[in-house]
Protein backbone atom coordinates (compact mmCIF):
# COMPACT_ATOMS: atom_id res chain seq x y z
CA UNK A 1 0.00 0.00 0.00
CA UNK A 2 1.55 3.66 -0.58
CA UNK A 3 2.89 5.39 2.05
CA UNK A 4 -0.36 8.16 1.51
CA UNK A 5 -2.71 5.19 2.14
CA UNK A 6 -1.01 4.38 4.86
CA UNK A 7 -1.12 7.91 6.44
CA UNK A 8 -4.98 8.24 5.15
CA UNK A 9 -5.63 4.92 7.30
CA UNK A 10 -3.71 6.00 9.94
CA UNK A 11 -5.38 9.09 10.20
CA UNK A 12 -8.77 7.97 9.70
CA UNK A 13 -7.98 5.77 12.75
CA UNK A 14 -6.85 8.45 14.77
CA UNK A 15 -9.58 10.60 14.02
CA UNK A 16 -12.35 7.78 15.52
CA UNK A 17 -10.31 7.57 18.36
CA UNK A 18 -10.18 10.96 19.18
CA UNK A 19 -14.53 11.40 18.59
CA UNK A 20 -14.89 8.33 20.90
CA UNK A 21 -12.54 10.12 23.66
CA UNK A 22 -15.45 12.73 23.11
CA UNK A 23 -18.10 10.90 23.67
CA UNK A 24 -19.45 9.63 19.89
CA UNK A 25 -20.20 5.86 19.10
CA UNK A 26 -18.36 4.79 16.18
CA UNK A 27 -20.69 2.82 13.95
CA UNK A 28 -19.14 2.08 10.70
CA UNK A 29 -15.83 2.61 8.91
CA UNK A 30 -15.05 2.78 5.07
CA UNK A 31 -18.76 2.11 4.24
CA UNK A 32 -18.82 2.16 0.36
CA UNK A 33 -21.99 2.90 -1.88
CA UNK A 34 -20.87 2.76 -5.51
CA UNK A 35 -17.80 5.04 -6.26
CA UNK A 36 -18.21 6.77 -3.10
CA UNK A 37 -16.79 5.77 0.70
CA UNK A 38 -17.90 7.56 4.07
CA UNK A 39 -14.28 7.10 6.25
CA UNK A 40 -16.24 7.26 9.58
CA UNK A 41 -19.93 6.70 10.39
CA UNK A 42 -20.96 8.02 14.63
CA UNK A 43 -23.84 8.50 16.41
CA UNK A 44 -23.99 11.71 18.75
CA UNK A 45 -26.63 13.15 21.00
CA UNK A 46 -29.51 11.86 18.24
CA UNK A 47 -27.54 12.86 15.51
CA UNK A 48 -26.01 9.93 12.76
CA UNK A 49 -22.66 12.02 11.91
CA UNK A 50 -21.06 11.45 8.52
CA UNK A 51 -17.28 12.36 8.40
CA UNK A 52 -15.12 12.79 5.68
CA UNK A 53 -11.60 12.67 7.41
CA UNK A 54 -8.04 14.59 5.56
CA UNK A 55 -4.71 14.12 6.69
CA UNK A 56 -1.95 16.86 5.88
CA UNK A 57 1.46 16.84 6.52
CA UNK A 58 1.49 20.59 7.05
CA UNK A 59 -1.10 23.48 5.85
CA UNK A 60 1.59 24.41 2.47
CA UNK A 61 -1.22 23.15 0.18
CA UNK A 62 -4.09 24.29 2.15
CA UNK A 63 -6.61 23.07 4.72
CA UNK A 64 -8.11 20.00 4.77
CA UNK A 65 -11.55 21.47 4.76
CA UNK A 66 -10.51 22.82 1.46
CA UNK A 67 -10.17 19.47 -0.33
CA UNK A 68 -13.64 18.27 -0.13
CA UNK A 69 -14.93 19.51 -3.48
CA UNK A 70 -18.73 19.44 -4.65
CA UNK A 71 -17.67 16.68 -6.41
CA UNK A 72 -16.89 14.32 -3.78
CA UNK A 73 -19.77 16.29 -1.00
CA UNK A 74 -22.27 14.73 -4.03
CA UNK A 75 -20.82 11.40 -3.43
CA UNK A 76 -20.67 11.51 0.34
CA UNK A 77 -24.71 12.58 -0.15
CA UNK A 78 -25.80 9.42 -2.07
CA UNK A 79 -23.58 7.06 0.12
CA UNK A 80 -25.00 8.94 2.90
CA UNK A 81 -28.41 8.29 1.52
CA UNK A 82 -28.34 4.67 0.79
CA UNK A 83 -26.95 4.17 4.65
CA UNK A 84 -29.76 6.01 5.73
CA UNK A 85 -32.00 4.02 3.65
CA UNK A 86 -30.35 0.80 4.72
CA UNK A 87 -30.47 1.22 8.64
CA UNK A 88 -33.49 2.74 8.26
CA UNK A 89 -32.66 5.92 9.94
CA UNK A 90 -35.85 8.54 10.69
CA UNK A 91 -33.53 11.07 12.70
CA UNK A 92 -31.37 14.13 12.13
CA UNK A 93 -27.94 13.82 10.64
CA UNK A 94 -24.85 16.22 9.84
CA UNK A 95 -22.01 15.94 7.18
CA UNK A 96 -18.07 16.48 9.29
CA UNK A 97 -14.67 17.24 7.98
CA UNK A 98 -11.87 16.24 10.13
CA UNK A 99 -8.53 17.43 9.34
CA UNK A 100 -5.75 15.64 10.45
CA UNK A 101 -2.27 17.82 11.03
CA UNK A 102 0.77 16.73 11.69
CA UNK A 103 3.18 19.17 12.85
CA UNK A 104 7.40 19.80 12.39
CA UNK A 105 7.66 17.64 16.23
CA UNK A 106 5.41 14.69 15.09
CA UNK A 107 2.39 16.07 16.95
CA UNK A 108 -1.34 15.05 15.73
CA UNK A 109 -3.70 17.86 15.77
CA UNK A 110 -7.62 17.88 14.78
CA UNK A 111 -9.63 20.68 13.43
CA UNK A 112 -13.20 19.46 13.62
CA UNK A 113 -15.86 21.17 11.23
CA UNK A 114 -19.05 20.26 12.23
CA UNK A 115 -22.07 20.72 9.98
CA UNK A 116 -19.29 21.22 7.22
CA UNK A 117 -21.97 21.21 4.14
CA UNK A 118 -25.29 19.25 3.25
Amino acid sequence: MAEHNDSGKLAEQLAADWLVGKGYELLDTNYRHGHAEIDLILKHRGLLIFVEVKFRSGTGFGFAEEFVDATKRKLLIKAADHYIYEKDWHNDIRFDIIGVYKDRTGKINFRHFEDAFY
